[in-house]
C-alpha cells in the first residue's frame, strides 16, 4: 500500500539483513475492521481460549492460527479490540523473551549443536555468525524498547538454557 506499491522500483524499501532479497509478499488484512456478522464467538470466550491455548504453551502466533483454523476467528483485535500479546500481557502469561527473538537462539541453538558433530561445516558456521549477529540486533532493539532487562545479554553458553 502507499506510494510504493505503484512504483516498479519501489524506492526506500527496507531490504533483508543476510540477503539481497527486498520481498512484497504480505498477508492482505480485512479493509473493514469491524466484527464480522458470521462470527459467533464473543470477546470474552476468545480471551478465555487464549488463555487455555498459552497454558498448554504455545506460542501467540500459534495461538493466532488455531483461532483463525479452529475456531474461525480472522483478526483477533477486531473482536476483542486487544492483540493476542497484549492479553496474555494482562494475565501475566507472556513469556519472558519475545517469540521473535526465542525462535532465533533456537535456530542458533541447532546449528550449534550441528557443528559440534561436523566440525568442518564451514557454511553452518557463517550461518551461525549471521544468526547470532541478528540475535544481538533484536537484543538491542528489545532493549531500547524496555522489553528485555537492560543487562539481558546472549551467551552461546547459556543459551540452550534459555530455550529448553
Amino acid at each position: 500500500s502507499g506510494i510504493n506499491a505503484e512504483c516498479p522500483l519501489r524506492p526506500g524499501v527496507m531490504g533483508r539483513m543476510h540477503t539481497p532479497g527486498k520481498g512484497i509478499s504480505q498477508s492482505a488484512l480485512p479493509f473493514k475492521r469491524s466484527v464480522p456478522t458470521w462470527q459467533k464467538l464473543t470477546s470474552e470466550e476468545i480471551k478465555e481460549t487464549i488463555y487455555k491455548l498459552s497454558k498448554k504453551g504455545l506460542t501467540p502466533s500459534q495461538i493466532g492460527v488455531i483461532l483463525r483454523d479452529s475456531h474461525g476467528v480472522a483478526q483477533v483485535k477486531a473482536i476483542t479490540g486487544t492483540k493476542i500479546l497484549r492479553i496474555l500481557k494482562a494475565k501475566g502469561l507472556s513469556s519472558k523473551i519475545p517469540e521473535d527473538l526465542y525462535h532465533l537462539i533456537k535456530k542458533a541453538v541447532a546449528i550449534r549443536k550441528h557443528l559440534e558433530k561436523n566440525r568442518q561445516d564451514k557454511d553452518s558456521k557463517y550461518r551461525l555468525i549471521l544468526v547470532e549477529s541478528r540475535i544481538h540486533k533484536l537484543a538491542r532493539y528489545y532493549k531500547t524498547k524496555t522489553v528485555l532487562p537492560p543487562n539481558w545479554k546472549y551467551e552461546s553458553a547459556t543459551a540452550s538454557a534459555l530455550v529448553a
